[in-house]
């Protein structure tokens, strides 16, 4: 009974240590892209002067934070590492932090081609650096309030009550929702977040689909602007299957054995947050016509490869 035992617990180890590589190195592949993309994005004076660069810059930076504390958290609860409540409430926090910027930034994106489309001659006056630098700063302010919110919620909990401040189970951010004031003030959070950013993106799409009808507009433009707000709408609704992602396995953990559970559990983990995260860099890297060539010069390690002077294409979706 001890040997069967004994196997069962190697054999558990191993399936951790498996699956922990297979979700580390693509997260690490996905790490580098991004990083390479952010060092691209602020390489050239072009990128850090134009408004929807700058934005790209402010959606790939939250979405890489978010994509190494993740990996960061799933590393520990496989190695089967436990934190106090302090230190996994500051690393939740963060998390917390750079996923509402990531809705908001692509709201803010969405309106910045919505305005380029539909109001043209007026989108230099409105789309200036200080008017997206403003507008970044909120999106900053917004989601620390937001964080600020559920660290005040969270401090109502008795934790003199307890014996001491280590975690019995592992560090996640529905771990750190203690309290039915904290699980109901975050699901009204993510539901007001995500059906506002929604509808904003679908009404500037919307907006984009009439404007493309009308005489004066450049089909062109109004054409990739559809398909960039239709790939807003696709990322926003990935970001949102990250919400769903503990439920989903709370539900599954009474139909499925602990085996079966986990090999999802990590299927699950890498479509809804790892994928996502890097999908930034893929779209804008391959479509932009602007940053295609800088970024494969980047991740080809600054090999002497021959690229083209860098332009800003002002019909670019």
């Amino acid at each position: 009974m001890l040997n069967v035992s004994s196997v069962q617990q190697f054999q558990g180890a191993l399936e951790r240590a498996l699956f922990s590589t297979l979700t580390t190195l693509p997260c690490c592949v996905f790490l580098f892209i991004n990083g390479t993309m952010l060092f691209t994005l602020r390489s050239k004076a072009v990128f850090c002067e134009t408004s929807r660069y700058v934005l790209l810059f402010n959606l790939l930076l939250a979405d890489t934070v978010q994509m190494f504390l993740s990996q960061l958290l799933y590393i520990m609860a496989a190695v089967r590492v436990t934190l106090t409540y302090p230190l996994c409430g500051a690393l939740t926090s963060l998390a917390n932090l750079t996923t509402v910027i990531s809705p908001v930034t692509l709201v803010l994106m969405s309106l910045e081609r919505y305005v380029a489309v539909c109001y043209p001659l007026r989108h230099a006056a409105i789309i200036t650096m200080r008017n997206t630098t403003l507008a970044v700063v909120l999106a900053w302010a917004f989601s620390s309030l937001n964080t600020l919110i559920q660290v005040f919620l969270l401090l109502e909990f008795p934790f003199e009550d307890l014996p001491d401040l280590q975690m019995k189970n592992f560090c996640s951010v529905m771990a750190m929702l203690l309290g039915s004031a904290s699980d109901q003030y975050d699901e009204s959070f993510t539901c007001f977040l995500f059906v506002s950013s929604g509808l904003v993106v679908v009404s500037t799409y919307i907006g984009v689909i009439v404007a493309a009808r009308a005489a004066s507009t450049d089909k062109a433009a109004a054409h990739k602007a559809r398909n960039t707000l239709l790939l807003h709408l696709f990322q926003l609704g990935l970001s949102l299957s990250s919400t769903i992602y503990n439920p989903l396995l709370i539900a599954l953990s009474r139909v499925l054995t602990r085996i079966v559970l986990m090999r999802i559990q990590n299927v699950l983990y890498v479509c809804v947050f790892i994928f996502p995260r890097c999908l930034s860099s893929l779209i804008y890297g391959i479509r932009d016509r602007s940053i295609r060539p800088v970024l494969v010069h980047n991740l080809c390690c600054r090999l002497k490869l021959s690229v083209k002077p860098v332009s800003i294409a002002p019909t670019v979706g």
